[in-house]
């Protein structure tokens, strides 16, 4: 409970500092609070064992309980309950195409391209609460995976199922471009934008990147663009085993920067490359960045005072310390 209170009046606390000077003064001082008589002999007198004279000094323990609780009083102790409520001014649409080609599945991102992306996109979706989200998937065609939506349970559901060989092999990079523009253009959203992500070269599908872009730009549309893979070789599958699986080999990584740049520039966007699972985290932490929604925060204060108890604690000690004072210890005073 006392963790909760505050004071809106700190600076009374330095009243205390009195309290330890009118202790020593009553220490000096306290022969002189009762009356003496000088007489020349005490014979005639019966001695008494009475308590109540060393018990004199509780008057002045409550006078100072009195002035402690009257100056904590004075510092108005509250407690200050704090509400938010948040109002998003700027809505983001976002659609992330992603390549899923045979060679996504290259080793030189750990364990390989395409497990590697699931992952950091993963926590990129996670970090957009604000934003409404959709996947789309391409290699030589394309398709959505999910529409974009609020509820990113659906989203990040749809993105643990992306595999390998849902589609026939190839990468149609203006096929998954145009099937993201296509997600978006009837957006309502003040922003939209395009995260395309590819390891290699356009090859397959019959629209070309640039007129995917195109449509992008009259649509208001912004397209950042990411290069998957590492410079030189890497392991990639080049053939299938007997049994089904893939035989892996090293290759050239074959990447159109050319054209990703482009594509990026002619709708506003911007073009990356990811070499390392490292590089490719840093890419969506920058997106992320770029790409902020405006979000309006409105906070309630509620102050509860809780001064009033102390304040009638410091009036029952001082009407108590005056009862006794002529009541009980009246004779000796």
């Amino acid at each position: 409970m006392l963790e909760n209170i505050q004071f809106a009046n700190p600076q009374f606390f330095w009243l205390l500092l009195m309290l330890p000077l009118a202790m020593v003064w009553y220490i000096f001082n306290r022969k002189k609070d009762s009356a003496s008589l000088k007489i020349s002999s005490i014979k005639g007198f019966k001695a008494g064992n009475s308590i109540l004279p060393k018990l004199k000094p509780i008057l002045y323990v409550l006078r100072l309980l009195a002035l402690t609780a009257l100056i904590t009083a004075l510092a108005r102790p509250q407690t200050k309950d704090v509400s938010t409520r948040t109002k998003t001014t700027k809505g983001i649409d976002i659609v992330m195409a992603i390549d899923v080609s045979s060679s996504m599945l290259a080793k030189d991102l750990k364990p390989d391209r395409l497990s590697a992306l699931k992952e950091v996109a993963s926590e990129f979706i996670k970090g957009r609460p604000n934003d409404r989200i959709g996947l789309v998937v391409y290699s030589g065609e394309s398709f959505t995976k999910t529409p974009i939506t609020s509820d990113k349970s659906i989203v990040l559901r749809a993105l643990n199922e992306i595999n390998h060989g849902i589609i026939e092999d190839g990468t149609a990079i203006g096929m998954g471009l145009a099937t993201s523009v296509n997600r978006l253009k009837e957006s309502k959203a003040l922003s939209k934008v395009i995260i395309l992500l590819t390891d290699g070269v356009n090859n397959a599908g019959f629209i070309e990147p640039q007129t995917a872009s195109e449509l992008a730009v009259e649509f208001g549309i912004k397209t950042y663009t990411i290069g998957l893979g590492s410079n030189g070789m890497a392991l990639t599958p080049v053939a299938y085993n007997l049994d089904g699986s893939f035989r892996f080999g090293y290759r050239d990584v074959e990447i159109d920067e050319k054209l990703l740049t482009e594509v990026a520039e002619v709708t506003g966007g911007k073009y990356f490359r990811a070499t390392n699972n490292e590089k490719l985290e840093e890419i969506y932490e920058e997106i992320n960045k770029l790409e902020k929604t405006e979000i309006e925060e409105f906070k309630y204060t509620n102050y509860e005072e809780k001064f009033r108890p102390l304040a009638i604690l410091a009036g029952l000690l001082l009407m108590m310390e005056l009862a006794l004072r002529y009541t009980i210890f009246r004779s000796f005073i």
